[in-house]
């Protein structure tokens, strides 16, 4: 019996040490997580403090105790590109053009003063160019392509401002939707193309180049009022000229931006 309790006795001699490895691995574990979160700080602390120098654009030195000491680099504020030198005559050649077609626009507008103050006339300018639009009924009598004694002094007074231009000049008929009722012209077709021509051939005659000039009849096709009145059909009863733009859509658009 007493050699029993013995060895029961020097069995359990040596079990304590299972407790002390337990708690030495438990403070490693400690240890090792606060050297962890100590660099993650560290870390946090550095970031900010480039973040600070940064905003203030001094490339300060950032100390951080346990690590060695960091340069915030300043980065130069980007500057704009310089336009290359094609860029700008280009942008010089545009705005000139606009500016010269909103002078003749003016022009025009001075010498048809009183018909734009009657409405038979608006003058308005778009990246297509200089429009004048000019209502059928100062130019022709009802169903006639032959120019009136009075509409010869607007479309003069008009070729005088265009006379010395280059630019082209695109002259347009066009007609309400009634079908025409005379034998003259099979359609409002025919009518407004007889039409368009006619206005051509005064400018001609008035030393404008026919090289500048072409003449185009839509007919009943371009309405810009409503046909179903009578002060609609009116108004489609007109004569476009439009002075087109030479660099196109591209004069007012590529511009505009430049002179805010």
């Amino acid at each position: 019996m007493a050699r029993k309790k013995f060895l029961e006795e020097l069995e359990g001699h040596d079990r304590w040490l299972l407790s002390y490895a337990d708690l030495v691995t438990l403070l490693f574990a400690f240890f090792v997580m606060l050297y962890a979160l100590t660099t993650s700080d560290q870390a946090k602390h550095v970031e900010m403090a480039q973040a600070i120098s940064a905003a203030f654009g001094k490339p300060a030195p950032v100390t951080v105790p346990g690590l060695e000491p960091i340069i915030t680099p300043v980065l130069a504020k980007a500057q704009p590109m310089p336009l290359a030198p094609l860029e700008q005559t280009h942008i010089a050649t545009l705005r000139r053009e606009r500016d010269h077609l909103t002078l003749m626009a003016e022009s025009i507008r001075t010498v048809l003063a009183p018909l734009l103050a009657q409405g038979q006339v608006r003058v308005t300018q778009t990246s297509r160019g200089v429009g004048v639009e000019i209502n059928a009924s100062i130019l022709f009598a009802p169903g006639d392509a032959g120019l009136t004694g009075e509409s010869g002094k607007s479309l003069n007074a008009l070729a005088a401002v265009m006379r010395d231009d280059t630019h082209a000049i695109q002259v347009e008929g066009h007609t309400d939707n009634l079908p025409i009722s005379n034998h003259a012209f099979a359609s409002n077709w025919e009518l407004s193309a007889v039409r368009a021509a006619g206005v051509v051939r005064l400018l001609i005659d008035q030393g404008i180049a026919p090289t500048r000039l072409a003449a185009l009849g839509y007919g009943e096709n371009q309405p810009v009022a409503d046909n179903a009145t009578a002060a609609g059909r009116l108004r489609n009863r007109r004569v476009q000229l439009t002075i087109l733009s030479a660099a196109g859509a591209a004069v007012i658009e590529s511009v505009k931006d430049e002179d805010r």
